[in-house]
């Protein structure tokens, strides 16, 4: 009955550490809005825990990659959802108890939970083996239900609570109300009348009458006069009462800890799922990426936003797409082009899948092969800070010390649109030493900006363009190729904004 975890392939995996949810590069990539739109979804589950600890090893992912292509098929996540949402039932019945007074009434409840326990954990097993499983998870997690329910444990928790539960629906007893005040007897088979009553009175009835019948609120306490008359009840039937007492106390904690955890860590699976499902109502794609540890060559095909698509998922703005690649020696894709065209969007949709990658999901696109990281860095644009009497060039260097410093040949660098607050000559020199010291390092990077000498410094830079319609230069098409940096977008764009275009002067000059 070993079952670790439906995360992790082994316990040594679950080890790595979780980073801070803190950390800059969740806000600069907009991985925090897509966070909290996953787990949202789930509150009862605290899901974000899992998005914090990205995984470093293949075997990991490629265990995710089984669960998540077994929870597509409908019923096998249909089969799982079911016994989760038994076991919210339970989770919820269980906490209602802390909320009572009344000692059997607890103990009623408590009796409930672990009928519904049971008989979610008989069908989940009847279900698993129903349905053709492949994931290795999936598959281990089966034989531990198989075998769990088999066991002298669950055997004597299930047999306990159907017996103590039939005793205690056979209970009948009369309440005698007389003078303001009750009695409580049991039933010696005493008529009742309300249905002879009925009959007789349905014989008057002529057409259609007005309904007098209260529908009284639901209610999961007692108040104290019900209350009394279930101590009277118990001691009218102390024996089948005394049963109730003993379940509780031999079952105490009947939740088997293994399928407590796996009914959280399976909402990991399942949340994202339902994420991604209404994403792809946009007729967007998704595909599990080829992961390598060694191989910095990287490809993606039709990867977009993730947060943006989900942002514009109530609107009938559609989602631009875009492709990339590095192959040999190339290593950091120069992003150029004019404002507002994309290219933050860019940079943030390629942390954005390595990220998610190596949580083990599926990302944007419609092939991919990424990198395996160790981590990622991000340096964006902060607005000025005036507690830290620092000046913007100051921190901008402060902060990219900073980035260069932690950096590994196996991190991800995305930087975009340092070095703006200072002058071009400036901005050159200080992107140029910079940009060395990145291929030293030989990091995977993407560098968003308005320097269009940087796209073409090394054999190890890549120039992507932000373009604009041929039609229409002043407007932006959002899609980012693959071409030499020529400047005459951002040029445009420059002249657009000062009102210096051909068409803006003319309009100037009186005719």
């Amino acid at each position: 009955m070993t079952f670790f975890s439906i995360l992790f392939a082994r316990s040594e995996y679950a080890t790595g550490n979780k980073l801070p949810e803190k950390a800059a590069f969740y806000k600069d990539l907009c991985l925090d809005q897509i966070i909290e739109a996953i787990t949202a979804r789930k509150p009862e589950y605290d899901l974000k825990s899992f998005f914090y600890q990205p995984l470093h090893d293949s075997e990991t992912i490629r265990f995710r990659h089984e669960v998540m292509r077994d929870l597509t098929d409908a019923d096998i996540r249909i089969s799982i959802s079911t016994f989760t949402d038994q076991m919210i039932l339970v989770r919820r019945y269980l906490a209602l108890i802390t909320k009572l007074n009344f000692e059997y009434h607890k103990k009623g409840w408590f009796l409930e939970a672990a009928v519904v326990y049971c008989n979610a954990v008989l069908e989940l097993s009847r279900n698993l083996n129903r349905n053709e499983l492949q994931s290795r998870g999936l598959l281990e997690f089966r034989t531990y239900v198989t075998a769990y329910i088999q066991s002298q444990e669950f055997q004597s928790l299930r047999e306990d609570a159907h017996q103590v539960k039939d005793g205690l629906q056979g209970v009948k007893y009369c309440v005698i109300l007389q003078d303001g005040k009750f009695k409580v007897k049991k039933y010696e088979g005493e008529i009742e009348y309300s249905s002879e009553v009925e009959e007789i009175l349905a014989r008057f009835k002529q057409g259609t009458v007005k309904q007098y019948l209260t529908k009284l609120p639901e209610r999961r306490g007692v108040n104290h006069i019900e209350e009394k008359i279930l101590e009277f009840v118990a001691r009218l039937f102390p024996e089948l009462f005394d049963s109730l007492r003993q379940f509780c106390n031999r079952h105490e904690s009947f939740v088997a800890q293994t399928l407590h955890k796996f009914d959280c860590e399976i909402q990991f699976y399942i949340a994202y799922l339902e994420f991604i499902a209404d994403i792809k109502t946009k007729g967007l794609k998704f595909c599990y990426p080829q992961l390598s540890a060694s191989s910095h060559e990287v490809y993606v095909r039709d990867s977009f936003d993730l947060a943006l698509a989900n942002r514009l998922l109530a609107t009938p703005d559609a989602v631009v797409c875009n492709d990339f690649f590095l192959q040999g020696s190339e290593r950091i894709i120069v992003v150029t082009g004019p404002n507002q065209g994309g290219k933050t969007t860019f940079a943030r949709q390629f942390g954005q899948m390595h990220y998610l990658a190596s949580l083990g999901y599926p990302v944007p696109g419609t092939v991919a092969r990424l990198f395996l990281f160790d981590q990622i860095l991000t340096h964006f644009e902060r607005a000025e800070d005036i507690h830290n009497l620092r000046g913007k060039l100051q921190d901008d260097l402060l902060r990219i010390h900073e980035v260069l410093s932690s950096a590994t040949a196996n991190s991800i660098l995305i930087l975009n649109e340092i070095f703006a607050s200072t002058t071009l000559k400036d901005a050159v020199v200080l992107s140029e030493e910079i940009m060395t010291r990145v291929m030293a390092q030989d990091s995977l990077c993407v560098w968003v900006t308005f320097i269009d000498e940087l796209s073409c410094l090394s054999e190890k830079t890549v120039s992507m363009v932000s373009t604009v319609d041929p039609e229409n230069q002043a407007e932006r098409t959002f899609k980012i190729i693959r071409m030499p940096a020529n400047g005459l977008a951002y040029a445009l764009s420059l002249a657009e904004k000062h009102g210096l275009t051909y068409a803006q002067i003319r309009k100037r000059i009186p005719s």
